[in-house]
């Protein structure tokens, strides 16, 4: 048992120690103390902010090219620790270790790309026309508020760090205590890359939160999290016109056409991964399944061959695990009394996979995946967003019932169809959702060179890709009129 670390608060520059601090617990043991963060009180938020402000002065004078350079710099640090932050990250988090190193990867690739096309989407656009020219600019907004969840800190801290520090403006983070330890080694790193005051991060509590969405100095909050949440920084967020961001819940669909070939292997593992990868914790997993009734029978049947090959129980560390445990108590709660609510409506639970060490699930938040059948389309398992490992398995009748299913939700972040594709095609475009994915789901879909983000009450705005840069940008329009006689003005 390693021994727990201490991770402080940045601003402008300097770690910040605080009297109160709070614990995260391993939860695959959690007796196991990982380590320790600050809790940090509105004064040091405002702090942050006035740093930031301070800082955007200059920040934003500099060239694309020095900022590409001090990212850059930033990514290589962040690689040389991968292994370290990595193995931390498993432990606080319970997802496994090539689950954690693949969100590694991402976090990295995303950085990456946007310092490819920073120059080319932040370069002044030039029009020569009759009226003389016209010159747009993307500048900077200014202080960033950045606001990010548990389920994956690296890369959505950085899905937000890369786009608005390329841009040219500065930031202030705030990460959740459920996963609050690598990301916060993380952003230590990069904040030694730049300027002080260009990254800072707090901790803290609800106050701390309500600063960062409502302070004057702050021009945009960028928020990834539960959809709710998002309504009230949205209120907060009103009292000066921020810009905001916002990636929000989702109750994804995976759509099964009759066309669908059961019998593939290779595609229903695909499909078992999108519906328990990171044991269901991501925004964008398949929630519910929906399949045509003609093959049904041999659906389930080839699904739960599939998962019990796949889907291995246990502690993040071991080698053959493949889902590790739940997060935290309240999520593991939240998501086994909508499994106990599906069965005591009449819904059959299939147990899904093997554990490997029953004295460590026992001690740890760990739950058996399982999929849950013959339940009513309302029931809470299908409409709210589960957030765990378990997804109910529906039929439906015809195309039209099916649509109809799937966009009977106030959620629209992503979906998927799963058939030959020109059918598939043909569905996906009726689809409402911010990304539908075809014979594939979830994070095997995602292509960061593409913009993400949802519909309906999914969120606002769009991540990756050059449209996830741009967000962090104000268009700035400047007129050169030609030279000559001005038109006949009545006085």
């Amino acid at each position: 048992m390693a021994e727990p670390i201490t991770v402080h608060a940045i601003i402008n520059g300097e770690k910040v120690k605080t009297e109160r601090t709070y614990a995260r617990e391993n939860p695959s043991n959690p007796s196991e103390i990982v380590g320790y963060g600050p809790v940090n009180s509105r004064e040091d938020a405002i702090r942050a902010i006035e740093a930031a402000s301070e800082a955007f002065v200059l920040w934003a004078r500099t060239s694309v090219d020095e900022r590409i350079e001090r990212m850059q710099r930033a990514i290589d640090r962040l690689k040389g620790s991968a292994d370290a932050l990595v193995q931390l990250l498993s432990r606080e988090h319970g997802k496994p270790l090539y689950d954690a190193g693949g969100e590694m990867f991402v976090t990295t690739l995303w950085m990456e790309h946007a310092c490819s096309i920073a120059k080319e989407v932040l370069q002044d656009k030039v029009e020569i026309h009759e009226a003389g020219k016209t010159i747009i600019t993307r500048d900077p907004v200014g202080v960033v508020s950045a606001i990010f969840p548990w389920n994956y800190p690296l890369a959505l801290s950085t899905i937000k760090i890369a786009p608005a520090l390329l841009a040219g403006n500065t930031i202030v983070l705030k990460p959740s205590p459920y996963a609050p330890l690598a990301v916060s080694k993380a952003i230590e790193m990069m904040a030694e890359e730049f300027p002080p005051g260009v990254i800072n991060l707090v901790h803290g509590e609800s106050d701390v939160g309500v600063e960062l969405t409502s302070h004057p100095l702050v021009a945009k909050v960028a928020f990834t999290g539960g959809t709710e949440t998002g309504k009230q920084i949205m209120k907060t967020a009103a009292g000066t016109l921020k810009n905001v961001t916002l990636e929000l819940g989702g109750n994804d669909a995976a759509v099964i056409l009759p066309d669908f070939d059961v019998q593939d292997e290779r595609a229903m593992r695909r499909l078992v991964i999108s519906n328990f990868l990171t044991s269901g914790q991501i925004c964008m997993i398949a929630k519910r399944v929906y399949v045509h009734r003609s093959i049904y029978d041999r659906f389930v049947e080839a699904y739960i061959a599939a998962a019990n090959q796949w889907i291995r129980v246990g502690d993040p560390f071991h080698p053959n695990v493949t889902i590790g445990p739940v997060n935290n108590k309240r999520q593991l709660e939240y998501v086994k009394s909508l499994v106990q609510d599906a069965e005591q409506r009449g819904a059959k639970v299939v147990p899904l996979g093997s554990i490997v060490d029953a004295n460590a699930f026992n001690q740890g938040y760990f739950m058996q995946p399982c999929l849950v059948l013959n339940v009513d389309y309302d029931a809470p398992i299908v409409v709210e967003e589960q957030f765990g490992p378990t997804v109910p398995v529906l039929p439906y009748d015809d195309e039209e019932q099916a649509i109809s299913l799937v966009n009977n939700s106030i959620y629209g972040l992503t979906s998927s169809v799963w058939g030959e594709e020109a059918h598939a095609l043909r569905v996906a475009r009726r689809i409402q959702a911010g990304t539908t994915m075809i014979n594939t789901a979830a994070i095997q879909g995602l292509d960061i060179r593409f913009p993400f983000g949802g519909v309906k009450q999914s969120g606002i705005g769009r991540e990756y890709g050059a449209e996830g840069l741009s967000a962090y940008t104000e268009l700035h329009v400047i007129n050169i009129p030609t030279v000559g006689e001005l038109p006949n003005i009545p006085e």
